[in-house]
């Protein structure tokens, strides 16, 4: 007997119950398109860390302080150690520093209240080196520093949520019970999925302090350098400075402060979405094999109710390969039927965010999926399968 004759035996077999086999396509269905889409998720997560941090630039490095040390440390980031790394002498290959205080406040406006993400306190150089670049409107400057003057500027889901259509820039708003008047607001930036860089407001270090946080240390300090070159000699230039602030021995094990530059952040996220997806693709894994379990619930009640057709297919010579090929092709026709529209439901469903992230479909995804699909009808097929084919033609005729 030729393959295609027995390739056609296999179909009329899969075509005989329509309802169970399309159960068991569906549960591969699911399972091949959650793996997809899941999967999608975290490239997509990824892709939104990886543009969300480039969009800092690769001359930015972030100062953070507070951490623990030896004692004798000053562990917090105050603004005679900004003053200092602002000394060009000191300093040559650092363009701006701009230290930040942050925390999280209501902003009111009118009848309207709403819980911004973050507010920050810092100066106009922020703008640049974080590129927050103002839409609409204008920054603020030096001198609104000097005078603690309550200005902002706002993000756009900040102004979308406070303001709606009403155009914010003159509007004054209520920052923690303090009132600001909106001077600009910030182009939009993209969610990553986990943080919203849009949902902020920016303004004067000193307007904050004196309103809403007090007069303390700084959350962090973001430095630029003076070219995307130049980032690992200013990366040395302010250790050398914060450690002669922060009092820290030379050959010191731990010190109470960290610098991180665009590139060891990326590293760092990217790592982490990375684990995301695989942790993401395993869970999705699980629905394949319970799909696979499927396969070989279905083929072994197959195998029962066809039990005479073997024994008389055997009894007129039929090989034992002829019948093992024949179901293990039915098992790999459910396989491929529910992994070819699970595909389909995955490049539909990727059009779509999820939890608020844009998935990203790769063909290596696509391609793994289908391949465990194809393995899964063959390795959950091969039992009911070699079972079929063992049967003694005269057991099977006499089965009732």
């Amino acid at each position: 007997m030729s393959f295609w004759e027995v390739f056609k035996f296999a179909v009329r077999g899969v075509s005989a119950n329509k309802l169970r086999s399309g159960l068991t396509v569906l549960g591969i269905l699911i399972g091949v398109a959650a793996v997809i889409l899941l999967v999608a998720v975290g490239n997509g997560s990824a892709k939104s860390v990886e543009d969300s941090l480039k969009a800092l630039g690769t001359n930015t490095l972030q100062v953070a302080g507070g951490r623990g040390g030896a004692t004798g440390y000053r562990t917090d980031l105050t603004l005679d150690i900004v003053k200092a790394l602002q000394d060009k002498e000191s300093a040559p290959d650092v363009k701006s520093v701009s230290p930040v205080v942050s925390s999280s406040q209501t902003v009111t406006f009118g009848d309207t209240s709403y819980d911004v993400n973050q507010v920050i306190g810092t100066y106009p150089s922020y703008f640049e080196a974080s590129n927050s670049k103002v839409g609409t409107g204008g920054g603020f400057t030096d001198e609104d520093v000097d005078q603690a003057s309550r200005v902002a500027v706002i993000g756009a889901t900040t102004a979308q949520e406070v303001f709606g259509t009403v155009d914010p820039v003159g509007q004054q708003i209520g920052i923690g019970g303090q009132i600001f008047s909106v001077v600009g607001v910030l182009e939009k930036k993209g969610s990553t999925g986990f943080n919203d860089p849009d949902d902020v407001v920016i303004a004067p270090l000193s307007a904050v302090q004196r309103a809403l946080t007090g007069y303390g240390p700084v959350s962090s300090i973001t430095v630029e350098a003076v070219n995307a070159d130049a980032v690992a000699s200013a990366k040395a230039e302010i250790t050398s400075i914060l450690n002669a602030k922060m009092h820290v021995a030379e050959g010191a094990r731990s010190t109470p402060y960290q610098i991180r530059d665009a590139s060891q952040l990326l590293a760092t996220r990217t790592e982490t979405a990375e684990t995301f997806t695989v942790l993401l693709g395993a869970v999705a894994g699980i629905s394949l094999v319970v799909g696979g379990i499927g396969i070989t619930n279905i083929m072994m009640v197959s195998v029962t109710e066809r039990t005479r057709e073997i024994g008389i297919r055997k009894a007129l010579g039929a090989p034992r390969r002829v019948i093992l090929t024949q179901f293990l092709i039915e098992a790999t026709l459910l396989s491929l039927a529910g992994g070819g529209l699970g595909v389909g439901a995955a490049l539909i469903g990727g059009n779509f965010k999820i939890v608020g992230i844009q998935p990203v479909i790769v063909p290596s995804s696509v391609l793994l999926a289908l391949g465990v699909c194809v393995a899964i009808g063959l390795f959950f097929g091969s039992y009911p399968a070699s079972r079929a084919a063992g049967l003694r033609p005269i057991d099977a005729l006499r089965y009732e």
